[in-house]
């Protein structure tokens, strides 16, 4: 199978790239994280200097000039597009109503340190009641509804700092 792979080179130029190109590369590897390669009969000494696997970050030095590259898989793009990127829970600033529903309780104030998977608040939907919880540590910034509010989906119901 070719797989293929978008590959984005300091935040601008985006490239897709397969299992073919890149066997076809004339590459040797010179010693752990350095390459020596030949494209179009030109020489490129190649060094990975920093990488962060989790986030498909990495910095390489090509003959003197570094670049910064993020390499993306099809399934990188499905989890994306599914909402569930690693770490994407930890940079969620707002809560919204998952749902149309009443506010039965609120657990938290304004200026309360909540640590993820703490209570912030139950709201009722469809006659079941729904313990809404912090996705990540925080600060809690502002409460945008009180106990009683009926609210929509989507609607604002928690700021974190």
């Amino acid at each position: 199978m070719n797989r293929q792979y978008q590959v984005k080179v300091n935040g601008e130029l985006e490239l897709s790239v397969s299992n073919d190109d890149i066997k076809s590369l004339d590459t040797i590897k010179t010693s752990d994280l350095k390459y020596h390669l030949l494209h179009d009969g030109k020489s490129y000494s190649a060094e990975i200097t920093d990488n962060n696997f989790n986030e498909k970050k990495y910095k390489v030095k090509i003959n003197n000039n570094t670049y910064n590259i993020n390499i993306y898989n099809d399934l990188d793009q499905l989890i994306k597009d599914l909402g569930f990127e690693i770490g994407n829970s930890k940079k969620v600033d707002r809560i919204t109503a998952p749902m149309p529903g009443l506010i039965l309780e609120i657990s938290v104030e304004i200026g309360d340190a909540v640590k993820e998977n703490d209570p912030l608040l139950i709201l009722e939907a469809m006659k079941m009641e729904n313990v809404i919880s912090s996705p990540r540590e925080g600060i809690i910034k502002s409460i945008s509804v009180k106990k009683g509010d009926a609210v929509d989906k989507n609607q604002l119901l928690i700021e974190f700092e």
